[in-house]
């Protein structure tokens, strides 16, 4: 595999805590990253934002702010596990569609993918940078932009099942599953819009549970667990 973009839930970056960052949890991703990056392939990372925020939290809140909060909430994460990769001793880049002063650079394919070849990581933050799209969203855009070869989905369940396994101990879990058969079964892999996006452009999913001890590094050595959604 030549190159992948890494999806990280915000959730799972807290750990017990639910909320926030889980140093231990992010030293322990980071130091998974910095493994496959020295064996050869290259990352980009996308991270969501709901370790910090999850949509509008009151009705008299205007969608669009709300939105935005949340774009934030995935350049504070981007910022803090970079920093991570990096006292893995890797070269990071955080990239973001909206200026952010000093912090981050504007999203650049040639840059962002320059940054890969050359061993970094290439962190895409802030989503598309419009309200209304997910971060499920920008993880597609970027992975087509950038020419993944797949989307590892890194999420604090183990892989895709037929209905919530919180709620219905009885559910099945998929070890394959085309991405019609998601779209037509609203398997929410990602939402439906993202959904389109790697259904129309061929871009293919594994999607495990992070908190499995070692999950990124055994995905990419063929120790894998969760679900593949084929395309």
């Amino acid at each position: 595999m030549r190159r992948i973009l890494l999806k990280l839930s915000g959730e799972a970056l807290a750990g017990d805590k639910k909320h926030g960052f889980d140093e231990e949890t992010v030293r322990k991703v980071a130091a998974q990253i910095a493994e496959v990056v020295k064996s050869g392939v290259q990352v980009g990372v996308v991270i969501g934002g709901g370790n910090f925020w999850r949509g509008r939290t009151s009705e008299n809140m205007d969608r669009t702010k709300a939105d935005q909060i949340g774009m934030l909430a995935t350049v504070m994460n981007c910022i803090y596990v970079s920093e991570m990769c990096r006292a893995e001793g890797l070269q990071t880049a955080v990239f973001t569609p909206f200026a952010c002063g000093s912090f981050t650079k504007l999203f650049s394919k040639d840059e962002a993918v320059s940054c890969m070849k050359e061993g970094g990581v290439a962190f895409f933050a802030g989503g598309t940078g419009h309200p209304y799209f997910s971060t499920d969203t920008g993880v597609l855009l970027r992975a087509i932009e950038v020419e993944a070869d797949v989307i590892l989905l890194a999420k604090s369940i183990d892989g895709v099942y037929d209905d919530d396994p919180a709620k219905n101990p009885a559910a099945k879990k998929y070890d394959e599953v085309s991405i019609d058969e998601v779209i037509a079964k609203n398997l929410q892999v990602v939402d439906m819009t993202a959904s389109i996006l790697a259904r129309d452009n061929h871009m293919p999913m594994w999607v495990f549970g992070l908190n499995e001890e070692n999950s990124i590094v055994n995905t990419m050595n063929g120790n894998f667990h969760g679900t593949k959604v084929t395309v």
